[in-house]
């Protein structure tokens, strides 16, 4: 059972780690490395200079997707860790997560041939694309606007509503994409490998569904207050 919300900052890091696994990828994405021992949260996140309950919020959304962000969690949070927490998820998906889903995914479109093999690459191309330009998007566009905000700089040609209105819905395509490799592929292609294969897709996906609830859940509502508070 995950405990997550009866965790505070006094808690010892390892026990939080081992209730909640899933928070294990965190970990460098804050510059936390492992080895911590018996360190509570708040000296784990000092010693790395990360925002407690920053961390901890983030935490909350990994182990339940259904909470609920009140703007109290938010008010008061030194938020100078957000962007740069984003933007290594970015990186991790992109140059390990997919990687070494693609390594294994080759194996099985090799041996699914033409009318498997296809189907299985044009459906994970268009789920990785999809998921590049929304990185894109916000790292060209939406992170650059938030840091002119953060300055006091402001800005006639650009809101966080359009960032919440480009949220899109990608798990249509993951879902075509599972459909082939658990029910329609034959049972004597790679059958080990398409179990491990599917599996890691599950998690990337939980992974990026939490990533975006981050952004809807905290980096939109404190958006939201920094350009209520332009002149």
């Amino acid at each position: 059972m995950n405990t997550i919300l009866n965790y505070s900052e006094k808690s010892k890091l390892y026990e939080l780690i081992a209730t909640n696994p899933k928070l294990l990828p965190l970990l460098p994405r804050f510059g936390i490395q492992l080895g911590f021992g018996d360190h509570s949260v708040t000296e784990v996140c000092q010693a790395n200079s990360v925002d407690t309950r920053l961390f901890l919020l983030i935490c909350r959304i990994y182990t339940n997707e259904k909470v609920t962000i009140l703007p109290k969690d938010i008010e008061a949070i030194n938020m100078d860790g957000l962007l740069p927490y984003l933007l290594a998820s970015h990186k991790y998906y992109l140059d390990e997560r997919f990687p070494h889903i693609e390594e294994h995914l080759q194996h099985i479109i090799d041996a699914g041939g033409a009318k498997y093999g296809n189907m299985l690459s044009h459906f994970y191309t268009e789920y990785k694309q999809e998921v590049e330009r929304h990185f894109k998007y916000e790292e060209e566009e939406v992170f650059p606007y938030i840091e002119a905000l953060r300055k006091g700089q402001t800005s006639t040609n650009f809101s966080i509503e359009q960032f919440r209105n480009n949220h899109s819905n990608i798990e249509d395509t993951l879902e075509d994409m599972m459909n082939i490799l658990i029910k329609y592929l034959p049972s004597d292609i790679l059958p080990k490998e398409r179990v491990e294969i599917s599996a890691d897709i599950i998690e990337l996906s939980s992974d990026l569904i939490s990533h975006s609830l981050i952004e809807d859940q905290i980096l939109i509502p404190y958006v939201e207050t920094l350009e209520k508070a332009k002149p």
